[in-house]
């Protein structure tokens, strides 16, 4: 009887044992596929950004013929995003776009036949709308990756994410120049 009891009480450790194995590394890889999710929800925005950013600008280049280094600028920015990989070059490019778009829109404000212009008022509404959408799509993006990198750094869930390789994930950051405000002067 008590080698029964010893059986049966090694068998429910176990049975925990591997059950919180499986609910740990189930967790992990939900976690993982959020950041994943997430990010693609923040290339779905800047893709959509992307293709808006032509048309804004050919709207904008027949008021503002003079104003060529602006137009440069967003083309510059813009051809960066696409060729981005990671998510620190991506963070980069974005901010660098985010801030000849306002640029752009500045050049904007000096004219105000263009601001009338229907076209352009739809154009600088979708951008607009398209930026709070990033806005948001990082936000979440990082705090899915918080929410991992928490998970991996804690016990005993760090034990597992080390057998299984899981690892850190990088924030989507804006740095230095990039969160002052745009100075634009003419």
């Amino acid at each position: 009887m008590a080698l029964e009891t010893i059986v049966l009480a090694g068998g429910v450790v176990l049975v925990i044992l591997v059950g919180g194995v499986v609910l740990i590394y189930n967790g992990l890889i939900t976690a993982r596929n959020r950041i994943d999710n997430a990010w693609s929800q923040i290339d779905v925005q800047l893709k959509r950004r992307y293709d808006m950013i032509p048309n804004l600008v050919e709207t904008v280049k027949g008021y503002a013929k003079h104003e060529k280094s602006v137009f440069e600028n967003v083309t510059k920015a813009r051809a960066a995003l696409m060729g981005a990989q990671t998510v620190g070059e991506k963070a980069k490019a974005d901010n660098m776009l985010s801030s000849t778009l306002k640029s752009l829109f500045a050049v904007a404000e000096n004219y105000p036949q263009l601001r009338a212009n229907e076209n352009f008022k739809m154009l600088q509404e979708e951008i607009a709308g398209t930026e709070s959408k990033i806005a948001y799509a990082r936000q979440f993006y990082n705090d899915s990756v918080l929410s991992y990198n928490t998970s991996i750094q804690t016990v005993p869930s760090n034990i597992l994410a080390g057998m299984f390789g899981f690892k850190a994930r990088e924030y989507f950051k804006t740095e230095g120049d990039e969160k002052e405000n745009v100075k634009v002067s003419f």
